[in-house]
């Protein structure tokens, strides 16, 4: 008998539901673990609320900051907690006026009936859907030991789950208090944590179901938390072709034997003030010629300076723009995790029906991406890449080189594996006068030409010579003439 897959109930934060694949399965507990400042109290504040639109009732168990506290806190971030029920338990002001210490019994023996009894009058008054404790270690501190703890924790979420409710719970923990044994106690675990590059989510744990696992991306922001699952490679809704995307010059069709193959990635690379930037924007000009819709990540330049630039050499960009087949966009270094744009792209691309992405340059997005180690940002890529060939998207990756003459490089950021078709620009200095040259070194789909030509950015646009037969050295970027120069203004 094949089983059908479990209900779900949204955690309220849709990225997180898409790491778990849907959501949490009701009549579960799970415990969210993380240090001070994580935003463990914030997802719980987002899970409750989430239901409320459908009319659940939902209970907050607050056993150390007020209620008064948390619902100021919560108005801070635009999260209404309006209809959430509190049960208040933690200390008042009286716990330090008054004499609260105890001569013949412990705290645990004191305070756990009432307690106890308070949680249970509460949950089967108000028959709650939804119950988030927080911090649920809190009630280590009223056991008497480890055993009566855990034996206490097991009847607890058992007690919670007869009432018919769906459990959250946080956790401290400290060297001297560790929780890692409510891992074993619940359902499923959440991390969160922090550091210097940035917040992440993880679902170490989860039963009755797969997750996607590894570190997600996260954030803190107005209305709560946003997640980023890392993408994942998916097929294309829909067929299409694998032909060549003309540039619309025909001398760079002629090297590349047709143009770039739809769904593949290239790299344009080259040095600075070679046009790398102007080569790629032509594909994008004879997509909309087409009808198709292109766009653009700005790393290193303004929207302004490239809309200028553009209308200089003839390339209708503003126009392009207007009819809506063609965005730019500007990214702002240190502002992004490598999966929030990637997030960014994949929603560009699905709900906007994008044919063409051109990323310029990659040294930007090595250092918009909050400083990840290199191997990290190429695997990133390297994934951001695979989906969107999967989605049969174009994609345009433009590189910049350090050097601007002497040994040739292919790419500066490592990343030639990762590229269909590699076109490469030179500056070179012929006679005393810098020139430029554009080769192909690779093309996996196809046969490409393997010489290289003059190429020029002028008023009207790119223009591109004949092959340069008489030189070497070319990639140097100080060739020699092996035969009397011809004049490369005539061809």
């Amino acid at each position: 008998m094949t089983l059908s897959p479990p209900k779900r109930i949204s955690t309220g934060v849709p990225g997180l539901d898409e790491i778990v694949h849907g959501g949490l399965i009701p009549g579960r507990s799970y415990l969210v673990r993380g240090d001070p400042g994580t935003g463990k109290t914030i997802l719980g504040m987002k899970y409750l609320t989430a239901s409320l639109d459908a009319g659940e009732t939902v209970l907050f168990v607050n056993l150390e900051e007020s209620e008064s506290d948390i619902r100021q806190n919560a108005a801070t971030l635009g999260i209404d907690l309006d209809d959430v029920h509190f049960l208040d338990l933690s200390p008042d002001s009286d716990v330090f006026v008054d004499d609260q210490s105890y001569d013949i019994f412990s705290p645990s023996e004191v305070e756990q009936e009432p307690l106890t009894q308070a949680i249970t009058e509460r949950v089967e008054t108000i028959q709650p859907d939804r119950v988030f404790i927080d911090p649920l270690t809190k009630l280590r501190h009223l056991t008497s030991g480890e055993y009566q703890f855990r034996k206490q924790v097991i009847a607890f979420m058992r007690y919670l789950k007869e009432q018919g409710a769906t459990v959250l719970v946080t956790s401290e923990n400290t060297e001297n208090s560790p929780d890692d044994d409510l891992q074993y106690m619940t359902d499923g675990t959440i991390e969160l944590e922090r550091s210097e590059r940035g917040r992440t989510i993880n679902v170490p744990k989860f039963r009755g179901s797969s997750i996607r696992e590894g570190r997600h991306s996260m954030r803190i922001e107005a209305g709560g938390l946003a997640v980023y699952p890392e993408l994942t490679t998916s097929k294309s809704d829909g067929e299409y072709v694998a032909e060549p995307i003309p540039s619309g010059v025909s001398e760079i069709d002629e090297l590349l034997h047709g143009g770039i193959e739809r769904g593949t990635v290239s790299v344009i690379s080259g040095p600075t003030g070679v046009g790398k930037t102007t080569a790629g924007t032509q594909f994008m000009k004879e997509a909309a010629n087409r009808g198709e819709r292109s766009i653009i990540y700005m790393f290193e330049e303004s929207t302004e300076t490239f809309m200028q630039r553009n209308k200089s050499v003839g390339i209708p960009v503003e126009e392009m723009m207007a009819e809506g087949t063609l965005s730019v966009e500007e990214v702002e270094p240190l502002d992004h995790s490598a999966m929030e744009f990637a997030r960014k792209v994949r929603h560009e691309v699905e709900d906007n029906d994008i044919s063409i992405v051109m990323i310029d340059g990659l040294q930007g997005y090595k250092l918009s991406v909050q400083s990840e180690d290199n191997e990290t940002l190429v695997r990133k890529l390297h994934t951001l890449s695979r989906y969107l060939k999967s989605m049969g998207v174009t994609v345009i990756l433009v590189d910049e080189i350090g050097t601007v003459t002497g040994e040739f490089r292919a790419t500066e950021a490592g990343i030639s594996y990762l590229a269909d078709t590699l076109v490469f620009l030179r500056h070179l200095e012929i006679s005393g006068e810098m020139r430029k040259a554009i080769g192909v070194l690779k093309k996996r789909t196809s046969d490409f030409e393997r010489t290289l030509r003059e190429f020029r950015i002028t008023e009207h646009g790119v223009e591109v010579g004949k092959p340069l037969t008489g030189l070497r050295g070319v990639l140097s970027g100080a060739p020699e003439w092996v035969e009397s120069a011809p004049d490369l203004d005539d061809e």
